[in-house]
């Protein structure tokens, strides 16, 4: 082993080769670890979606989309809010005691929502997976009763639901609409796909 020094050129040569394998080796692991994250597209299928509901009135419904289904957000009048207890006797689940699709504790009421105004719902029939259709007016309409209150109709099989999203009896359907978790971030704001703050 010689004991001579190390020329100042070739340290200098040493550590700037040294840095920039480090610096290569850190950009190809970037990406690599990068490659374990889910993809935008996987983080939207599944992630909560903020919607404004600031513009809704009332008797008005909208959709967004959530996980790849279609969630309604109605704004519900005071008389459609009221006319909701007078049909529980004509309803299979009015109290959504089922357990097919469990419903959050703060919709387990005739208004399955935390405000009773405010109802949202997964728009899928619980029979087939078909979308029903909106027939929100009162009064006889074709495919319905004379005493129709107004709700959803399911035009695959003829399941009807009311504003509540609960199926009437002798239907098709099985369960009531799936009310998904949501909470309210303010008055005009609604978070779908979480109910729980941080």
């Amino acid at each position: 082993m010689s004991n001579s020094t190390v020329d100042a050129s070739k340290r200098t040569w040493l550590i700037a080769s040294g840095c920039a394998g480090a610096v290569g080796a850190g950009f190809t692991a970037v990406p690599f670890v990068a490659s374990f994250q889910p993809s935008e597209r996987a983080k939207a299928a599944g992630a909560p979606v903020e919607v404004d509901i600031s513009a809704l009135r009332p008797g008005e419904k909208m959709t967004v989309e959530w996980r790849g289904k279609p969630v309604w957000i109605m704004k519900r009048t005071p008389d459609q809010v009221a006319a909701l207890p007078k049909l529980d006797s004509q309803l299979a689940d009015p109290k959504s005691e089922r357990t097919a699709y469990p419903t959050p504790d703060y919709a387990k009421n005739e208004a399955r929502s935390i405000k009773p105004e405010i109802f949202v719902a997964v728009g899928i029939c619980s029979h087939l997976g078909c979308s029903p259709t909106d027939k929100l007016a009162a009064g006889p309409q074709p495919s319905l009763p004379d005493d129709w209150q107004g709700g959803f109709l399911c035009p695959c099989h003829g399941s009807t639901f009311d504003l509540a999203g609960r199926v009437y009896k002798n239907k098709p359907a099985p369960d009531n609409l799936e009310v998904p978790p949501h909470m309210y971030l303010s008055d005009s704001r609604l978070l779908i796909g979480e109910d729980k703050k941080a």
